[in-house]
């Protein structure tokens, strides 16, 4: 699920997708990708048709049978099922900006089973979830249904818009033999265009180009990330406000700002160039009055 994909894949294992090998001295042959916008139009297409022909097991979330785990679980609508509430009436839709083409636009289809009340997690937050990655034939080709963490800056933006929608657990203790259970946790499911997903970037043959992406999760914690550790916490370093990590970069020297520990490139650590109090309370200092922080004035 990263967001930045690895170069250098094996044409084994790629042939058909982005590259095909070729017989010439020049190596690669780079294919193309597909029209975004006219992308997209496919993309809800598919979306739509699967959310009307689908249902979740809503009716054990409402009356949860013994050892129920309140874990989304997604079927046909067919025959015993005929009946069933399609998902197309239960998810709630949220327009996401393709990052690659702003007049491209998208619809996450969000799921939420449950809530959860706890925290929620920022987009540039740390997440501990439990999740399950399907095509949308059922393939699986991801997931762990054992608590991992998952840093929100590196996975693809229709999970990340997606899980900033949830809260995370109330409490969790440790069961005598080890296990660890939660309580008041979110739990729901994504249902993620090609655009805001892969597109024609897959990182494994499991997901074919331009894959329209279903995550099943459950949220149980998060926690506030400084990735830089400069003492300005990530969601700090946002400054357009805007939900984008990428594109704050105030020494312009191709670092965004939560991941530049120097954020005006004037060689002195942007840490050094703040006040810490001791209840962690962050003082930005402005030494020659100008309106700009110290650690965002080169000057």
């Amino acid at each position: 699920m990263k967001k930045k994909l690895v170069n250098g894949l094996l044409c084994a294992l790629i042939v058909g997708g982005v590259f095909s090998c070729g017989n010439d001295d020049n190596g690669f042959e780079t294919i193309p990708p597909r029209d975004r916008g006219e992308e997209a139009v496919n993309a809800e297409a598919e979306l739509v048709e699967y959310l009307q022909t689908h249902f979740y097991n809503y009716e054990e979330f409402e009356t949860p049978p013994t050892g129920f785990d309140f874990e989304v679980v997604i079927d046909t609508i067919a025959g015993d099922n005929a009946d069933k509430i399609p998902l197309i009436n239960q998810v709630e839709t949220k327009t996401v900006t393709d990052r690659e083409e702003e007049d491209v636009t998208y619809n996450l289809y969000i799921l939420k089973a449950l809530q959860g009340e706890g925290s929620s997690p920022t987009f540039v937050d740390s997440t501990l979830v439990t999740y399950r990655g399907t095509l949308l034939n059922g393939t699986q080709f991801d997931g762990s249904p054992n608590p991992v963490w998952f840093d929100l800056t590196g996975v693809i933006d229709g999970f990340q818009e997606g899980l900033v929608e949830f809260q995370g657990a109330t409490s969790q203790s440790t069961n005598p033999d080890g296990t660890v259970s939660f309580e008041g946790f979110g739990s729901g499911a994504l249902f993620i265009p090609s655009g805001i997903a892969y597109f024609n970037q897959p990182p494994s043959p499991q997901i074919p180009l331009y894959s329209q992406l279903i995550f099943t999760f459950s949220v149980l914690d998060a926690v506030v990330a400084d990735h830089d550790q400069d003492g300005i916490i990530s969601l700090n370093e946002d400054l357009n406000g805007n939900g984008n990590e990428l594109d704050d970069d105030t020494d312009e020297d191709g670092v965004p700002d939560f991941a530049d520990f120097d954020d005006d490139n004037d060689g002195v650590p942007t840490r050094d160039e703040i006040e810490i109090l001791d209840d962690g309370t962050v003082i930005l200092t402005d030494t020659d009055g100008d309106g700009i922080p110290d650690y965002r004035d080169a000057d």
